[in-house]
């Protein structure tokens, strides 16, 4: 058994008092996510060492996916999150034809992620995504507002407004399950962490999301990307389930 200040690939783990085991269920959360072609040079400057590459989609241009997700039924509770993430590969990983390998990928779903931040709204979470796979969990203040047609997230840090993103809740379509990979460091080291993800009540459009960004400097931090802007692409997910597996060093 560990304790939530001891990493390593057992499980269960102990967070707050409570029993986490491997893998991490998630069987309903609603989440919409917006995608935006943003600065490669801009990015490249927020991962944190250079055992990742920012994937390049078009010269100097690099793909930003903004998430917020309701988790309704998760092994970790019912939460509020917001994801901030790069799509990246291992240095040096074989990469294909320049830009088209990469949009081959992302358009597969092959595209791994790099989670530059992940807040979330309670803290047992916050606790076990630090603990388990070393995400960049913080507890902030998390609002959404869901309605017949319409989702919208606020995220205020310090009492700070950093963004509010707003997009359609629409669609019948079924995203199948499907095999992901995101990295993660866990003591200064790269880990990879395979999860699976599907949904159904699934609605795609391009641009249909508003962003608006506030005053807190991660807001700064989205702003030298180059947002807000149109998204290239935005989804909704009415039934979003998952598994995530446990976190492994990457040779």
């Amino acid at each position: 058994m560990r304790t939530s200040n001891a990493i390593a690939l057992e499980s269960p783990y102990v967070f707050e008092g409570v029993e986490v085991s491997l893998p991490v269920i998630v069987r309903k959360a609603r989440a919409a996510a917006a995608t935006f072609l943003v600065s490669a040079t801009a990015a490249r400057a927020l991962l944190p060492s250079d055992d990742l590459a920012i994937m390049e989609f078009a010269p100097g241009r690099t793909l930003f996916t903004l998430g917020a997700i309701d988790y309704i039924d998760n092994d970790l509770g019912d939460y509020n999150e917001v994801s901030m993430a790069f799509y990246v590969r291992p240095r040096g990983a074989p990469r294909g034809l320049p830009y088209l390998g990469a949009w081959s990928d992302f358009l597969a779903g092959r595209a791994s992620t790099y989670i530059h931040r992940l807040p979330v709204d309670q803290s047992f979470t916050c606790a076990a995504g630090r603990g388990i796979w070393g995400f960049p969990k913080s507890v902030e203040r998390i609002a959404f507002d869901i309605e017949a047609d319409r989702a919208q997230c606020r995220l205020d840090v310090d009492g700070r407004h950093v963004l509010t993103l707003a997009t359609r809740r629409h669609g019948g379509r079924t995203l199948r399950d499907s095999a992901m990979m995101t990295y993660s460091y866990i003591d200064g080291v790269l880990h990879e962490t395979p999860f699976r993800s599907g949904a159904d009540g699934v609605g795609v459009s391009r641009a249909g999301a508003d962003l608006t960004l506030g005053d807190h400097p991660i807001a700064d931090e989205l702003r030298a990307l180059g947002l807000p802007k149109a998204a290239l692409l935005t989804v909704w997910m009415e039934n979003m389930r998952g598994r995530f597996e446990a976190p492994r060093p990457v040779a």
